[in-house]
């Protein structure tokens, strides 16, 4: 999967968990919690829908590495880049 199309899907993601909010206008480097207003469940949520849509597994310890769009397609892309795809290689 490319960044382009690993954008795509977390963006597709967003979108459905956060219908009304305008992605287009959303910079790469914005923190997505305090930007979208998202709470824990909405992060809870979107980790979630990572892990069902791409196969990416991502511990607690690792979501803050998932604040920025950029941020999450850095993860998602190093995840299913890895051998192991639960854990972005190092």
């Amino acid at each position: 999967m490319t960044r382009a199309e690993i954008h795509e899907q977390v963006i597709s993601i967003l979108r459905r968990l956060m219908p009304g909010v305008d992605m287009a206008a959303l910079p790469q480097s914005a923190s997505l919690r305090r930007t979208l207003a998202a709470d824990s469940m909405d992060i809870l949520n979107f980790v979630t829908a990572l892990h069902d849509e791409l196969g990416v597994d991502v511990p607690e310890r690792d979501y803050p590495l998932l604040d920025t769009l950029r941020g999450c397609v850095d993860y998602v892309a190093a995840a299913t880049a890895a051998p192991d795809k639960s854990r972005p290689a190092p």
